[in-house]
């Protein structure tokens, strides 16, 4: 009997479907593995950076989900007068009510310095939630879709502020803050990229299941947020900080206090984020109405959509080379770029400068986050610096919030769109030159104004 060869099955692992399994999980390992060794590379996987990159690319992907499947509700099921009111009421129900909370997150969760992970984590498991909670009023744009679409952004805040408080406590040796941001930014820009036709694709089962998968992907963001480590809960010598303070002795500096090239750097931001905002409002609803010559609408935003993405990948990458080379004048440079094309966007008017436009002001707008990010490592302390970021995503938000109130009630004029553009360029580009011409000089330092080493 022990010379009998056993006779095989296909459950000891050797039938078709264990072979076709194995196939798959080869296949899938080694570009995981690529993707491990690029996320954790130069010291970032020691560090726990490498843990936070893969975590943002999660919740980019999550949330280009719901977008998609809100976009396919609020925007293209209706026509475009209909699509207008729709919108309207969504930022009126969502992001009026946002613009209120959004100032409170921050000063909350600096209350919880030592629970960075579990914060995290909540905001992935609420938005998995909400996720469900949309799937059953998706298909019909019920008014329920709207208070849960608030939850939504709600949470994706808190995971922003949140991380920005985590980046600069994860840092390699020899890693800028700039860097780092641009590492962990790019991540979440090219999972944004891949996740979206995945989620148009699951929108053609049916309009919940793009839902559907962001629930799925938030599960497993809750469960890698507790994968960071432990050091992502500390909170030794951080305080507090103010946006600003007109009391010149206080205790507790804030960005007036610490540096005026900051506040203009960040007001100069604020521009661009309202420029993006109205950008994104704006554009949809005219190439809907007037879709570039033999494309459809929906390609149309696609075009514009694709410029202004891989614009924002080339600002970051290129971020991530230029470090923190003279901040100040790359956020004027930048700005000053913008206004430039937004002025001969308006001028000659077309759909080519539209796409133009799109791609440099994403590609500006990278690269002014990234130099706003290199002047608070720069000039805030590093006790109130984890704060002072996360006050400045806040006003960011907020002016992405009124960039995006301007595009929804502006008429569908071409030029007049693209001249309202260069006018919000312009105001930003006055603050980043009176931003240049107030930094600090690398011989004469300030001794009053507080630096970092």
């Amino acid at each position: 009997m022990s010379s009998v060869a056993p006779v095989r099955s296909s459950d000891d692992g050797s039938g078709p479907a264990r072979r076709a399994g194995r196939a798959v999980g080869r296949a899938l390992h080694l570009p995981a593995r690529g993707i491990r060794r690029a996320t954790h590379a130069h010291g970032a996987g020691e560090s726990g950076l490498g843990k936070l990159i893969e975590l943002h690319a999660i919740n980019g992907a999550g949330d280009v989900m719901i977008t998609v499947a809100l976009a396919s509700t609020v925007f293209f099921s209706v026509p475009t007068d209909e699509a207008r009111s729709r919108v309207a009421l969504y930022l009126a129900i969502t992001m009026a009510p946002f613009t209120v909370l959004a100032p409170v997150i921050g000063p909350l969760l600096d209350r919880l310095p030592h629970g960075r992970r579990a914060a995290m984590a909540t905001s992935m498991l609420a938005r998995a939630l909400l996720a469900l909670l949309m799937s059953g009023a998706v298909a019909t744009g019920g008014i329920e879709l709207y208070p849960a679409a608030l939850g939504v952004l709600v949470a994706s805040k808190a995971y922003g502020v949140v991380r920005s408080a985590v980046v600069p406590r994860l840092l390699p040796p020899k890693f800028s803050l700039v860097k780092a941001n641009s590492r962990v930014t790019l991540a979440g820009l090219l999972a944004t990229g891949a996740a979206a036709p995945v989620g148009a694709a699951l929108h053609l089962i049916g309009p919940p299941w793009p839902l559907y998968g962001a629930c799925a992907i938030f599960v497993w963001g809750t469960f890698a947020a507790f994968t960071l480590p432990h050091k992502v809960d500390e909170a030794k010598g951080e305080r507090r900080a103010r946006l600003s303070t007109h009391e010149a002795h206080s205790k507790r500096p804030g960005l007036r206090t610490v540096s005026r090239s900051v506040l203009c750097g960040l007001l100069a931001n604020a521009s661009m984020r309202a420029l993006s905002g109205f950008l994104i409002f704006f554009l949809a609803f005219l190439l809907r109405e007037h879709p570039v010559a033999g494309q459809s609408a929906a390609v149309s935003l696609g075009i514009v959509g694709v410029s202004a993405g891989v614009g924002n990948a080339c600002g970051t990458a290129a971020g991530a080379w230029l470090r923190a080379r003279a901040p100040e004048a790359i956020i004027a440079a930048v700005l000053c770029l913008t206004l430039g094309v937004a002025v001969l966007a308006a001028v000659f008017f077309s759909a080519l400068f539209m796409a133009v436009l799109a791609a440099t002001a994403g590609f500006c707008q990278a690269l002014a986050k990234l130099s706003l990010d290199a002047m608070i490592q720069r000039d805030v302390p590093e006790s109130v610096r984890t704060s002072a970021f996360a006050r400045s995503e806040t006003l960011l938000q907020v002016a992405w919030v009124l960039g995006g109130a301007i595009g929804i009630v502006l008429p569908l004029n071409g030029v007049l769109g693209m001249s309202v553009a260069a006018a919000i360029v312009a105001l930003g580009a006055t603050m980043a030159l009176r931003g240049v011409m107030s930094a600090p000089r690398p011989h004469h330092p300030d001794p009053s104004r507080p630096r970092v080493a």
